[in-house]
């Protein structure tokens, strides 16, 4: 179990439930970060009294200084504040729910200086799969799962031979926007995309999914965690959101991992692996439950799954185009300068665009990242 944890992005959705779950199992948090708020960020510095804070704003961190002033607290910020509490010497776990490319750098320097990974960034393995997880075989790091989807197919996996498996079977509630034709999409508003039926998220992974680009970059994702080629991955619309993920195996066995919407129960898994203590999370009653039920996806009225299907496929730095042109086109949306439809018409426009380096390096990445953002918004 993990003993001494720092969180990047804590107070996001995600680290706010990191910090539930850290109070629960009694976990010491070393070190904090966030974006931009100030006022969260303080309130959890003086709750958990980490070593170091960083805010990525530099222009934020003298106000930090002050308000945290007289506490024995070191205040980072930046890039170089990020590094600093994904490095700390007495952490054996870094959570990574930074949201975006923008975790990349920081969990490869945990990575580097030997830390276990809780993975919520799933950013991380869709731009840079291969070389992080070289990376972490290299330095004998555990990249433990925190999204819903791929902890149930880690703890599927469990005590069983992976050479065995046939596929990997994703779930997905559909999102708000389940049954649309592609008619009808045109004319949602934001205020309808972050109307989640189930989960309770940050904003940009609410908009990924309503799109189902979020199942698109978990399916990417599991392909690197689990080492699996795309065509033994499979997506289920299963509106319950009551099983997470499922494993068949070549006997034709399939198994599944149930349990109800709450992140804080796979975050608790990733940081007592392998594990389990008590909590007093809600608990799955199948009385209420009453039926469970599934649907292909429709990748007509939502392509960006089909996109991110092709990005993997495609290998090199094309999902590094993919997840930088979706995180533009999501941040347009939620500004409100684009249609719920545009997204992924400027994702596909975008990859259409690239021309691929098979083998990048995580400059070549960077780059890339960069470059696309930059060819969508200065169009």
């Amino acid at each position: 179990m993990a003993k001494n944890i720092s969180i990047l992005g804590s107070t996001g959705s995600i680290g706010t439930q990191s910090l539930d779950v850290a109070r629960n199992l009694k976990i010491r948090v070393s070190g904090l970060s966030a974006n931009g708020n100030l006022d969260l960020l303080e309130e959890q510095a003086r709750e958990f009294m980490p070593k170091i804070v960083a805010i990525n704003n530099d222009s934020l961190r003298d106000e930090l200084k002050s308000r945290l002033k007289g506490l024995p607290i070191e205040v980072l910020s930046g890039l170089e504040g990020l590094k600093a509490v994904a490095a700390m010497d007495e952490v054996d776990t870094v959570v990574t729910s930074i949201v975006g490319i923008a975790g990349l750098i920081p969990t490869m320097e945990a990575i580097r200086k030997g830390k276990d990974i809780a993975l919520a960034n799933k950013e991380t393995l869709v731009t840079a799969g291969s070389i992080v997880m070289s990376e972490a075989k290299k330095y004998n790091v555990n990249i433990l799962p925190v999204d819903s989807e791929h902890s149930a197919i880690f703890q599927c996996l469990m005590g069983n031979n992976l050479n065995k498996v046939s596929k990997l079977i994703l779930t997905a509630s559909g999102g708000p926007f389940r049954g649309r034709t592609c008619e009808e999409l045109m004319e949602v508003t934001l205020k309808d995309a972050l109307k989640h039926p189930n989960w309770v998220m940050g904003s940009k992974i609410t908009i990924d999914s309503a799109s189902l680009m979020n199942k698109g970059l978990e399916v990417i994702e599991a392909k690197w965690l689990f080492d699996i080629s795309a065509d033994r991955i499979e997506v289920l619309i299963h509106p319950q959101s009551v099983i997470h993920s499922m494993v068949e195996y070549c006997d034709g066995s399939v198994m599944a991992q149930l349990g109800s919407p709450d992140m804080r129960i796979p975050i608790q898994f990733a940081l007592t692996y392998p594990d389990r203590s008590d909590n007093e999370f809600s608990k799955l009653d199948l009385l209420k439950t009453r039926s469970l039920t599934f649907e292909e996806p429709d990748l007509n009225s939502f392509p960006c799954l089909g996109l991110a299907f092709d990005a993997l496929k495609t290998g090199g730095t094309m999902p590094a185009v993919l997840n930088a042109a979706n995180e533009v086109a999501v941040g347009l949306f939620l500004e409100e300068k684009i249609r719920f439809i545009d997204i992924p018409a400027i994702i596909e426009k975008a990859m259409e665009k690239h021309q691929k380096n098979k083998n990048p390096s995580l400059e070549d990445i960077i780059e890339v990242d960069r470059d696309t953002r930059d060819m969508i918004l200065n169009k």
